[in-house]
């Protein structure tokens, strides 16, 4: 099973690569040009040299193996280029039945004007008779004629010179009437409104796709913002009403989020003055020795009770033991599978589920809720950190408080929320399952594009409160 999940991603994301940039040339090029155009090609030529960019950037933005410069340079183009796509199929996709409703209504006009007229209808006008004793049959006076094509264009043309927007769209419309093809021009003059839909189109979902990632790469790159939250713990003593925990999860250090924006988030943690910081997994994507550079500046982390770290499946992907290490050196205190006694209450930790989902047992230890969670004073209240919030599932029966979850990004980028909801069951905030409440944060950062839309990054600083 394990082996099939590796697999498919590696197969459908390249065919479903491929496919959508096939869709893309044909709405914006093939469909907005005309037979023969040179844009064609060059549309080609830039959605296959995108195309590649975005592949690079799946396959090697994180990577173990790729050094760090190639990372970041096939990261940067190669990412927001995805976001684009993902942004500019989907709009283009939307828009198709305002296509279809505009270009069918184009062949039904054209249908009702070539339709030949009843017998009633040809006796309402003359008959052009032919010469004496030729047998042709008289012509029906609403009868298509081919003459009629160069008229509509003279018409156009006359509609044109009366200036201004108007007079342009009626001109377009008239030269979208009389176009004999779906693509051509008309005469050598004026455009098909076939044409004319697809630009219309195609400039449309153009201008949305770049504004919401022009927009979410703002949002997915500025310093996270605090946000705070109240939680009553009834089982906490009064004595520690009023403790404030910074939740930071998913910052996804790597390439294309380096030490600059490590600082940056050091320093907005640092600015809560929380009594204590809790890393909820995924806080890098790379090896741990990959960006020791860029993760540096998480020694200067304060907090009174310190800063306290479980891996998350990114972690896992990379070495969760090798990122354990690495936190102890930056003063950190890595919980897996394993617990402290604060003075207010417990802190426990598991490992993420993915060993779990993804059989990766051979090389990572997966989440142990006994060795977190059992054989405790069971008077005492205890906060568990666990990367996803499917991990309350787990739990029944250890009298769990609180969970602290981070994975679900918050959704990341709308609509993508809904697939999050349904994957992980809670998107963000908090909630209450099985008498255990459970908080999830946005997250700090992003994973593959460095775009948020609709779920912007935060840093909690939760405050608990005593029933």
């Amino acid at each position: 099973m394990a082996a099939l999940w590796s697999i498919v991603p590696d197969i459908a994301i390249p065919v479903g690569f491929t496919v959508l940039h096939a869709y893309l040339w044909l709405r914006l090029f093939r469909d907005t040009t005309r037979r023969g155009s040179p844009w064609r090609r060059v549309g080609a030529v830039v959605l296959a040299v995108l195309g590649a960019a975005g592949m690079l950037a799946q396959w090697f933005s994180p990577s173990v193996h790729a050094p760090l410069w190639f990372q970041e340079a096939v990261g940067w183009p190669g990412w927001i280029w995805f976001g684009i796509m993902m942004y500019l199929s989907g709009v283009l996709i939307l828009s198709e039945p305002v296509r279809w409703f505009l270009l069918r209504r184009k062949k039904s006009e054209r249908a009702e004007r070539t339709e030949p007229r009843g017998p009633s209808d040809a006796g309402d006008a003359p008959a052009a008779a032919g010469p004496a004793g030729s047998g042709n049959a008289p012509a029906a006076a609403g009868s298509a004629r081919p003459e009629q094509a160069p008229r509509q264009v003279e018409a156009a043309g006359a509609d044109e010179r009366k200036g201004g927007l108007a007079g342009k769209a009626a001109g377009l419309a008239r030269r979208a009437v009389a176009e004999p093809g779906d693509g051509d021009m008309s005469h050598g003059t004026g455009l098909s409104r076939r044409m004319v839909v697809s630009r219309a189109i195609g400039l449309g979902a153009t201008a949305v796709a770049l504004g919401t990632v022009g927009h979410g790469l703002y949002e997915g790159y500025r310093t996270p913002q605090l946000k705070a939250v109240t939680v009553t713990l009834p089982r906490l003593d009064r004595a520690f009403d009023g403790y404030r925990i910074a939740i930071v999860g998913d910052t996804h250090f790597s390439a294309i989020r380096g030490r600059g924006y490590c600082e940056r988030v050091v320093e907005r943690i640092n600015g809560a003055q929380a009594d204590l910081i809790a890393f909820v997994g995924d806080l890098a994507s790379n090896e741990a020795d990959q960006i020791r550079d860029a993760t540096d500046p998480l020694a200067c982390l304060a907090a009174r009770d310190g800063a306290f770290f479980v891996a998350g499946n990114a972690e896992h992907y990379v070495g969760a033991d090798a990122w354990y290490e690495r936190v102890e050196e930056l003063g950190m205190t890595g919980l897996p599978n394993t617990r402290v006694e604060l003075p207010g209450f417990d802190l426990a930790g598991v490992n993420d589920l993915i060993v779990e989902q993804r059989d990766m047992h051979d090389i990572e230890t997966g989440p142990d809720f006994e060795a977190a969670l059992g054989d405790r004073d069971p008077s005492r209240p205890v906060v568990l950190l666990a990367h996803q919030p499917a991990a309350v599932d787990r739990i029944a029966g250890y009298g769990v408080d609180l969970q602290l979850s981070g994975h679900t990004h918050g959704g990341q980028m709308w609509p993508v929320h809904y697939l999050s909801r349904l994957r992980s069951g809670q998107l963000d905030g908090l909630e209450t399952h099985g008498g255990t409440q459970v908080y999830v944060t946005n997250g700090a950062g992003t994973n593959g594009p460095p775009i948020r839309v609709g779920a912007d990054a935060d840093i909690t600083v939760m405050t608990l409160r005593a029933a």
